[in-house]
């Protein structure tokens, strides 16, 4: 089969991949120069009892839970299907920020599923891509030709409803993962149109391997990402300085900041200086991890060729190639600091996630805690393919214990008919543990506090039913007495 995009985008009940669930998929196939390829896909997938979606992700998608339970099909009964009519080899799965946001997604639904959470997007010849840092880097390097948005704040805004808008694309049904589907070809069109040469790179150099071909040559290069701020367009001369220690990963420092300060800071200054704050004049540390499989926008320095770029990025070229050579000079010992400071925040992180660890109400966001053994992938198929009545003997032979805490649960939530009394109750006794663990600082107490909140700002008609929806949804999966 020749090689093909397949486009596609969710709408979810919340933002964090581990914890909320997908409750549309939607895609369309295309050909390598854009050209849609059979029907489109979209469908809506059940959400279950034991799941009170954030209110907030409801009022932009407009996606009831109801809606999700009239038209929808279960996780298992979906991803039967995506295998036979998505997943074809030489399949290049593209979505607009996907990388960060859906693909992950899709991997925890495959992972309470029994199903490799990563094979769709490698075997067969698949791979993956993303727009978002296509779209970044085209507009930081190669703007000329098409229309760049701005936000309310007046910054730069790379968000696909205002691309689609300033540059007059269709794009029907906003925040509607079909139409962003649609609206994710055209903006792709756009650029293959418009910035050929740079669409044609930044697809070829999207494996690990060419990823890796320009980056260990541990000389300067420009690297487009979302952790970079929008007042750089999201793009900085960078070069690497050190493999990470644990993961497949390069640790790249931003050529912008002169390294002076940092090579004489202490380890709990730069750890400071390395951890997530919302204030904008905290000074951050200017090293990044470059994942190799995330497709990264990576190019040449000499991309940088102009006095034009150089503006757009706020840079010069003389003190960044100053900043290399500090840098450069002193690489060791500064590998060697931040090997320290990782390593600290490695050992907060793990101390941070140890209330997971062989808890079944929590086995759900565990996937990326350890690698599933190679006998136990051979039980996950052969449960994927049984009768519900008969998952228990087969998964009685796992090894790992995660997989045994997601037996009951991938049962009860795909198969709720085939429950017998005592498993009715242990479900039930799971969904109240999960909704209401915690008193008044429960996901259900928390739920309904947002509700009225939301209700009190004056919503719109719309926003109003859907809210009212979300009420009788809670209501009806909860006991009468928490939900009042």
């Amino acid at each position: 089969m020749a090689a093909s995009f397949f486009f596609y985008d969710l709408e979810t009940s919340g933002i964090n991949p581990r914890t909320a669930r997908v409750m549309q998929f939607a895609g369309q196939r295309t050909d390598m120069d854009l050209k849609p390829i059979g029907e489109p896909v979209n469908s809506f997938i059940t959400l279950t009892p034991d799941i009170l979606p954030d209110p907030d992700a409801i009022l932009l998608t407009g996606i009831t839970p109801q809606q999700t339970l009239a038209e929808g099909v279960s996780e298992t009964a979906f991803l039967k299907q995506f295998y036979e009519d998505v997943v074809k080899p030489d399949t290049i799965f593209v979505g607009f920020n996907s990388i960060r946001f859906d693909d992950e997604f899709m991997r925890f639904l495959h992972w309470r599923n029994f199903y490799d959470a990563y094979e769709w997007q490698w075997q067969n010849g698949c791979s993956k891509w993303d727009m978002l840092d296509v779209v970044r880097m085209t507009r930081a390097l190669r703007p000329e030709g098409i229309k760049w948005g701005f936000g309310s704040e007046g910054g730069p805004s790379n968000r696909l409803e205002v691309l689609t808008s300033v540059n007059k694309l269709k794009h029907a049904n906003a925040h509607d993962a079909l139409g962003d589907v649609n609206a994710t070809i055209e903006v792709a069109k756009l650029i293959h149109k418009k910035q050929p040469d740079l669409f044609k790179y930044l697809l070829n150099i999207r494996s690990k391997k060419a990823v890796a071909g320009l980056v260990n040559t541990y000389k300067p290069f420009v690297y487009t990402s979302g952790h970079f701020s929008s007042d750089y367009l999201h793009t900085s001369p960078v070069v690497k300085f050190a493999d990470h220690p644990t993961n497949e990963a390069a640790l790249v420092y931003d050529l912008k900041s002169d390294p002076t300060p940092y090579l004489l800071m202490s380890i709990e200054k730069l750890i400071d200086a390395w951890r997530y704050s919302p204030d904008k004049e905290k000074q951050r540390l200017p090293v990044k991890t470059l994942k190799y499989n995330r497709c990264p926008a990576v190019a040449p320095i000499g991309v940088i060729n102009s006095k034009g770029v150089e503006d757009r990025l706020h840079i010069s070229m003389p003190d960044v190639n100053k900043h290399y050579k500090i840098l450069k000079e002193n690489q060791t010992h500064f590998a060697e600091k931040i090997f320290q400071v990782l390593k600290v925040l490695d050992e907060e992180r793990e101390a941070e996630q140890a209330d997971l660890l062989d808890n079944p109400l929590t086995v759900d966001e565990r996937l990326y805690e350890d690698f599933v053994p190679a006998s136990d992938r051979n039980l996950m198929r052969a449960i994927r393919t049984s009768e519900p009545d008969e998952i228990y003997e087969i998964g009685s032979n796992f090894q790992d214990k995660r997989l045994i805490n997601l037996l009951p649960l991938y049962k009860a939530r795909n198969f709720p008919k085939s429950l017998d009394p005592e498993e009715q109750l242990a479900w039930e006794t799971y969904c109240k543990a999960k909704l209401l663990s915690g008193g008044k600082q429960s996901r259900a107490a928390a739920y309904f506090a947002l509700l009225e909140e939301r209700l009190t700002t004056n919503p719109t008609k719309q926003k109003q039913y859907l809210l009212e929806e979300l009420r009788l949804y809670g209501e009806s999966i909860l006991p009468v007495d928490v939900a009042d």
